[in-house]
């Protein structure tokens, strides 16, 4: 039954305890939403997760950057100002990760499972949900770009067409007490070295470099099916596939030692591999963007081979799965409802958003939606210069062919004439500019939405 009056019980089915999910089924229940939130973990898992956890992070323990001059940021700015319960448990599991909001994913997650689970207007079923038909109207589906074989198949008939897909891939953990500081030292680009850097760097010279980077080449791969077919996501490409671009790309991206002083020599080594910590004991260390498909113990033996490492220990190695999300721009509504049921809603990850954050993001703005659309309220999108309204906009603006998932970014962002009020602008001041008007619109917007 719809609801159609303020004053009756609102319920609300939410399918999935990912980052949208919780985040989405928290916010519905703080508008005074009763939420069934289903969740099929305890009993059937994916081919990434390891627990029964709420919003579980699987891949990289980063939300990426939270700096005031970043679209990141931005986001991150916007989502405190609408009381983002994600954000809130981040900001509890922090970790050292330089610019970045990086998480103890265990704390994390722990906390997310406590805040939702604890909510008096929220009931969890642990129940895999296999078909649309089984769960009321209105409907989230926000389980995310692993989603279950048969609720997968019955989504793909109502969408009357294929899937969309790219391949993503998760980078190795390293027991720290492995990892050789002798020759890794502490520190973030441009610091000094100091006890408190919030990376390990492992220095390469340019024979190591180049010894490293023939050995992935020949190194067995685990090759997934409908590799041909199906892309990579830019932001998490393994290592392999950004070499087969030339043996330097690494070079200029995850394995750059561009601000990085080795204390031994005072200069930048010729490649730096970074490891970013991964829990709050610092008992663990990631790969930062050493994402791999190869075999398993091809890896031990490769990244054994980077100065530092030659005795570490490996605690999670790195692995690919495919992705599925669906066109957003042919297949949904404004509202992020589908075109073929106007009750059936659609969050986070599987909408065609990439990133950690994105994805609770779009489950925070659907609960808004939801809630102004059964409360019989006009209904208000954040507006365009908003990184809200650009990722939004993203998925419903213009409808394409050729959809692919995407961060948020600069380019989603409306740009501005580099003649601004009369004055050249650097591109520095630019996006300065474009941050000013996007902090502006959004706080005018939350004013008019809040009242």
């Amino acid at each position: 039954m719809r609801p159609t009056e303020k004053s009756e019980k609102k319920s609300v089915s939410v399918v999935g305890a990912g980052l949208a999910g919780s985040e989405c089924a928290y916010q519905l229940a703080s508008r005074g939403w009763k939420v069934t939130l289903f969740e099929m973990r305890s009993e059937t898992m994916t081919p990434a997760h390891k627990t029964s956890k709420f919003a579980e992070l699987v891949c990289s323990n980063s939300f990426g950057s939270e700096t005031d001059y970043s679209a990141p940021g931005q986001l991150k700015w916007e989502a405190e100002k609408l009381g983002s319960l994600i954000l809130q448990c981040a900001k509890k599991a922090q970790i050292p990760a330089g610019m970045a909001l990086g998480v103890d994913r265990e704390v994390f997650s722990e906390e997310v499972t406590k805040a939702v689970s604890s909510h008096p207007n929220i009931e969890v079923v642990c129940k895999k949900i296999s078909s649309l038909s089984e769960i009321p109207r209105p409907v989230i589906i926000a389980t995310g770009p692993l989603t279950e074989d048969d609720l997968a198949n019955d989504l793909l008939k109502h969408m009357g067409d294929e899937f969309l897909y790219f391949f993503d891939a998760i980078a190795p953990i390293i027991d720290a007490d492995s990892i050789d500081m002798n020759i890794a030292w502490k520190a973030n680009r441009w610091d000094e070295k100091s006890e408190s850097g919030d990376y390990i760097n492992c220095p390469l010279t340019k024979e190591q470099y180049y010894s490293f980077i023939e050995e992935i080449k020949a190194a067995r791969k685990i090759e997934p099916k409908d590799f041909e077919t199906t892309p990579y996501f830019e932001g998490c490409m393994p290592v392999e596939a950004m070499i087969e671009r030339g043996d330097e790309t690494l070079r200029f991206g995850p394995a750059s030692a561009k601000g990085l002083d080795d204390p031994k020599t005072g200069r930048w080594p010729y490649a730096a591999i970074q490891l970013r910590q991964e829990n709050k004991e610092g008992s663990a260390y990631g790969m930062v963007g050493f994402q791999t498909r190869m075999a398993w113990p091809e890896q031990k033996r490769i990244f054994s081979m980077i100065p530092g490492l030659e005795n570490a220990e490996f605690l999670k190695l790195g692995s690919i799965h495919r992705n599925l999300y669906i066109n957003s721009t042919k297949k949904l509504n404004v509202d992020l409802s589908s075109r073929n049921d106007n009750d059936l809603f659609f969050a986070g990850q599987i909408t065609g958003v990439e990133g950690y954050f994105e994805s609770t993001c779009v489950g925070l703005l659907v609960a808004l939606l939801i809630d102004q659309k059964y409360s019989d309220q006009p209904l208000s999108i954040p507006p365009r210069a908003s990184a809200f309204g650009s990722l939004h906009s993203a998925l419903t603006s213009e409808e394409k062919n050729d959809f692919q998932p995407t961060n948020i970014n600069f380019g989603l962002m409306p740009t501005i004439s580099k003649i601004y009020d009369g004055k050249k602008l650097s591109k520095r001041d630019k996006r300065d500019k474009m941050l000013e008007i996007a902090k502006k619109d959004f706080q005018v917007w939350l004013n008019s939405f809040s009242s």
